[in-house]
Order: C-alpha cells, then structure tokens, then sequence
C-alpha cells in the first residue's frame, strides 16, 4: 500500500503548487502510510478501510478526514489504472464525521491595533499590514509584483493580477481588481521599498530578480510556513497568542469593515468574491447586517494621511496611528 502511495505522490500530482504537493506528503507520512501502509494493495479491504477512518475520526476534524480519504481513493486509483489491484476499495468506504474544526476567528478592533503596534521592527511586519487593511488572500500577497503597485497615484493603488496558485491565476475573475490603499499600507510599502534596495545590494549576484514586493532574503518566493512563523512572532508579540492563521488577516479586514458600516457588497468587491452571497457564506461570522470603502474605513480607524505609520511614537502613548 505504501508503494502505491508513494508512486501517486511521485507522478500523481504533477502540475501542483509546492504547497499541496507538501501537504498531502504530510498526510501520507502521518497518517496513511504508518497505519495502513503495510498492508499489500491487493490485500487491503474496505473494512479496514473503515476502521482506519474511523480512528481518524477520533482526533481528526471532518474536513482533513476528508482530504485524507480522497487522497488514499486517488492513489489506489492510479493503481487500479496501472492493473495493479483489481477495484477501489478506498471509492466503496463513506467519510465519517470527525472532531469539530476551530472555526476562523477575526481580530478585534483592540486585537487588530495591538497587531499593527506589534508589526514595528518584525521583518513581516509590512506583511501584515498589507494584508489586515487591504483584505488581500495570503496567495495574492505572496505574488504581488511591484510593477502592480502605485504608490504615487491619486489615489495610491495596488493592482491583485497574480497568486501563488498552478498557472499563476487569481482564484476568480472577480479577484482581478484594484484596490486603494490606506496611508499606513502607503508608508510601509515605501520604507519597505527602501529596506529591500538595501537587501539586494547585500545579497549581490544572489539575488534573483522576481520584482516580488514580499520575498526572501535572495528575491525568491515566500513559502507559507515561513509566512505563518512571521504572523504568530507578531502575533505574540502582541499578547494575543501565536495560533493565529494567515487567512484570518482577511476574515479580519471584512469584520472591521462591516463594523464601519461597509455594505457587504462593497466588501464583496474590496475582497474579490463573485458575489455577495460568497462573502455572506464564507465570513457569515464576520458580517453584520449594515445599510450602507476600503481604504477610507481603515484610514478613519488607524490613522489618515498625515500618519507616517506605525513606526511614529511620542512621549505620551502609542504609534499616533494606532490610537
């Protein structure tokens, strides 16, 4: 059974991102090969399958159940294509229901302050801020070019074309948008700018030049992992924990921009969903019923243009921005 896992790993995901070839080795390595793995293919019965899933079940929530299971049906697919076994048994087993997910979680307006205040001197620090006060998904912030960032228009804007997705593409057409950006955002991404010039004189014939505005130390792509230990530093930091996830930057981002009084289809449009309905299904806990854009809101709530940014202290509190 472990070959035939293997072999799907090896030739079955060709044309993946790095992100989900990672993923589903990990659940190979953790939970398929160590507790079914030993079996012979042609050996292997739809009761045991049964059994295995339901011992998942037991400390793992439904929808990684779920990815699991499709994972072992697809390996033993390629199998049965290659004449190796004679039927899917993995196809013939229903997923059952696992442990209760932790639901994605939003930052408070307090929260949300303390992450901003937390972000100055963290190398992710710029990172975040793009992220919390313009709504981008992580994937779009990891392949934002500089080319699609104006910083000097009127207003200043950054133009989502691109993420870290197979074939490069946004998640929808709807995701193609351009978005104003808060002043804060504005400041960052300058200083940003300025620190990564010096970066890449450091680095010399080392560097690689992708025109990434986030990346690593020699220009390549960010990997999500390295995204994630950067948030929950910050995160920590700011005395809220380090269990934090990414994409909850986003849930966040629509959350303060329902409490201020942002319609759902505005938001809609600010986070690129197709439709409302989308943003009212995936951040129901996040919306809130409103009767009446992005970049004002954040300004009003964190600071205006006159702000020079998080980094900006005084002798009788915190950043001016975050007051």
């Amino acid at each position: 059974m472990s070959d035939a896992v293997e072999d799907f790993l090896t030739h079955g995901l060709k044309g993946r991102s790095l992100g989900t070839m990672t993923h589903a080795r990990s659940m190979a390595e953790n939970q398929i090969k160590p507790k079914i793995g030993n079996y012979r293919l042609k050996d292997l019965r739809a009761e045991h399958v049964d059994l295995w899933l339901d011992e998942l079940a037991e400390t793992l929530a439904t929808k990684t159940i779920i990815q699991i299971h499709n994972l072992l049906t697809r390996a033993i697919h390629m199998a049965e294509k290659r004449e190796l076994v004679g039927r899917n048994v993995s196809a013939l087993c229903e997923t059952p229901h696992g442990q209760e997910g932790r639901p994605s979680r939003s930052l408070t307006l307090d929260q949300a302050v303390a992450v901003l205040m937390a972000c100055e001197g963290e190398k992710f620090g710029v990172y975040v801020i793009t992220s919390l006060l313009t709504g981008i998904r992580p994937e779009e912030a990891r392949k934002l070019l500089w080319g699609a960032v104006n910083l000097r228009g009127k207003p200043p804007s950054v133009s989502v074309l691109r993420a870290d997705r197979v074939g490069g593409d946004t998640k929808t057409k709807k995701s193609r948008r351009a978005l104003a950006l808060p002043a804060l955002v504005v400041d960052e991404l300058k200083r940003h700018r300025a620190r990564q010039t010096a970066q890449k004189l450091l680095a010399g014939e080392a560097w690689q030049e992708h025109d990434l505005v986030f990346a690593r130390d020699d220009g390549t792509l960010l990997d999500p992992m390295r995204v994630l230990r950067g948030l929950r530093v910050i995160t920590k930091k700011a005395g809220i924990g380090n269990h934090w996830k990414v994409r909850e930057l986003r849930h966040s981002f629509v959350s303060i921009l329902s409490d201020g009084d942002v319609s759902v289809e505005r938001i809609a449009d600010l986070v690129g969903h197709s439709t409302p309905t989308t943003t009212q299904t995936v951040y129901r806990h996040q919306i809130r019923p409103v009767i009446v854009h992005g970049a004002e809101t954040m300004d009003a709530v964190f600071g205006n243009g006159d702000q020079t940014g998080c980094g900006s202290q005084n002798d009788s509190g915190p950043p001016t921005c975050c007051r």
